[in-house]
């Protein structure tokens, strides 16, 4: 199959990113060396019945024994920026006290790797994978896990920040607390929505003070955090619907967004909220914490999703795909959804500079006879969200980078092994990397940007000359 599928690159500036993103869990594997203690994830999957097949991440990709060669094939894929994340549960074992120095060692190599490769990293500090002491002790639901993390962000930007300019407090918290909080279906697995409620300001919480941990030792640091926000539309014009999808967005959305860059839970989010003990977590300072200034919006799109009411279900909504079938989830593949969430935000909340930080689709990819992976599917994907982005900017948005979801195959959560993101094939049995037919055109689209901009430089100089 041929490169094809062409993007105008005309929208994109010169400085504009092209990445792809990973996560610590999900690629390091190593899961009981280098002085790392367990995570909830490491829990959650060996306990019987969580995961799919009872896939763990305890070698995942083996990315920790593989990060030179890795890093080599990051290269080779052209990308100017990588989104990583760092493991708490390597970094500081019990969640708290010094820093663990082989873990530091790690990271630092790992930063120089990229440093050494030109390519910009962009550090999220937590994605997902709280260590299970701090859950022994009550966890998100309990506040003082925010003032942890803070700390945690103030030690490890502390280590870092000469090799990484660019920090994420966290990734996707509304995953955190509702799926691991109060839908059970990630770690820690509990089923408790007022807990899921309590978990969701804490963590907004821990965003707000580890900025300001992240400022107190780097000050010219760039801050953000990436938040998934959906496209959600009604099933119909009927007053229910609308008001079902108002609900859906209000609690998948607007809770996250709004006090990070309102300074408040609007009054939505009150509504569907209050019952399950919001108000009651909320101290007198929280919201000012929790909108600390910060320098740019990650925001991380995957689906637009069809809201219907029905009162048998939680918050009286009943969600599905927009497309079924369209990807290997189930999830749905609209361009447009993007435009529109990106379109939103800027219009809605802040026009701060935005970093697509994740986006992708699972499909069924697999290795041929000739020893190639054809994902023409991914590649159709990719240049219709590329074109997406481009109209939003041609809108006004202030789009910057774009990360692909994801570098490699990986550890897809309660999905196991048995969802490929990936660029890059990994088999899991050898560790064998194969660049799929994906990776070779988003190469190829990113050199033609930078030809494009390599050629509008010379004939600014040639008509200045």
């Amino acid at each position: 199959m041929g490169i094809s599928h062409s993007v105008d690159l005309g929208p994109f500036g010169e400085g504009f990113l092209w990445g792809v993103a990973t996560a610590a869990y999900q690629i390091e594997g190593a899961a009981r060396e280098g002085g790392r203690g367990p995570s909830i994830w490491d829990t959650f999957s060996h306990a019987p019945g969580k995961t799919f097949h009872g896939d763990t991440g305890d070698i995942a990709c083996d990315h920790y024994h593989r990060v030179g060669a890795d890093l080599d094939l990051l290269a080779e894929t052209s990308v100017d920026a990588y989104r990583l994340s760092v493991s708490w549960s390597r970094l500081q074992p019990t969640g708290e006290g010094p820093l663990n120095p082989e873990a530091v060692t790690f990271y630092r190599t790992l930063l120089i790797g990229l440093r050494d490769r030109s390519i910009r990293p962009f550090v999220t500090l937590y994605h997902w994978d709280l260590p299970q002491p701090l859950e022994d002790r009550g966890g998100w639901p309990n506040r003082e896990v925010a003032y942890l993390f803070a700390e945690f962000a103030r030690q490890t930007v502390s280590a870092l920040q000469d090799l990484a300019d660019d920090w994420i407090t966290l990734n996707e918290p509304w995953c955190s607390a509702f799926l691991g909080y109060g839908y059970g279906k990630h770690a820690p697995g509990r089923t408790d929505l007022s807990d899921a409620v309590s978990a969701a300001h804490h963590l907004n919480l821990a965003h707000g003070l580890a900025v300001r941990a992240i400022r107190s030792v780097a000050p010219r640091a760039r801050v953000g955090i990436s938040n998934i926000i959906t496209d959600v539309t009604p099933a119909s014009d009927s007053v229910a619907d609308l008001a079902a999808a108002d609900r859906l967005d209000a609690v998948g959305n607007r809770v996250f967004l709004d006090p990070v860059y309102l300074g408040r839970y609007g009054e939505g989010v009150h509504d569907q909220l209050d019952s399950l003990g919001l108000d009651s977590v909320i101290h007198s300072d929280d919201l000012e914490t929790i909108a600390e200034p910060v320098d740019f919006a990650g925001i991380n799109h995957y689906q637009r999703v069809v809201a219907a009411d029905d009162p048998a279900l939680p918050f009286g909504v009943q969600e599905t795909p927009a497309q079924p079938n369209t990807t290997s989830f189930g999830w749905s593949v609209i361009p447009d959804s993007l435009r529109a969430v990106l379109s939103r935000f800027s219009r809605e909340y802040s026009p701060l500079p935005i970093y697509i930080t994740e986006s992708g689709a699972s499909f069924h990819d697999y290795v041929d006879p000739e020893g190639t992976i054809g994902d023409v599917e991914r590649i159709d994907y990719l240049s219709g969200y590329f074109a997406a982005a481009a109209q939003a900017i041609r809108e006004g948005v202030d789009v910057r980078g774009y990360f692909v979801w994801s570098f490699l195959d990986n550890f897809e959560w309660g999905e196991g092994y048995s969802k490929r993101f990936g660029l890059v094939y990994v088999d899991y049995r050898t560790q064998e990397r194969v660049p799929k037919e994906s990776a070779r055109w988003f190469s190829a689209h990113i050199q033609r940007h930078h030809q494009l901009h390599t050629r509008a430089s010379a004939s600014v100089e040639a008509t200045h000359g």
